[in-house]
């Protein structure tokens, strides 16, 4: 994770670094109250205590997934990442996907946050 970029920038990767150690104050904190938060195709909540409730998702493991950032650009307040994701499901096995997110920012917390996952079964695209 880079120490260098704007305030919005070092917001995300501070929250991306508490969620892989399921840090729900360190996550809450780079958050505005009314944080919107969208996985298309999945769900959308609103406000920072349904987002802490679903900060380890609808069937917790206990085990924090690990989430790697790509590539992070940002125009005015917001920022983009391209991201890899590994977590491990109840039967064992491990889930992996690529992911993008789009970060909206409000004074240097994140108001906003969509998030495209696919699921990768066979390799680092398909």
């Amino acid at each position: 994770m880079s120490t260098a970029g704007s305030v919005n920038k070092r917001t995300v990767e501070r929250y991306i670094e508490g969620f892989n150690r399921s840090d729900h104050e360190q996550i809450l904190a780079c958050l505005t109250d009314d944080i919107e938060w969208t996985v298309f195709g999945h769900f959308r909540i609103t406000g920072k205590e349904a987002y802490d409730a679903n900060i380890e998702g609808p069937d917790p493991v206990g085990v924090p997934p690990e989430v790697t950032i790509t590539r992070i650009v940002e125009e005015n307040d917001v920022v983009m990442a391209e991201m890899t994701l590994r977590a491990l499901q109840k039967d064992g096995t491990v889930m992996r996907a690529a992911m993008a997110e789009v970060f909206v920012m409000r004074d240097g917390l994140i108001r906003e946050r969509r998030a495209y996952v696919v699921p990768l079964a066979e390799n680092d695209h398909k």
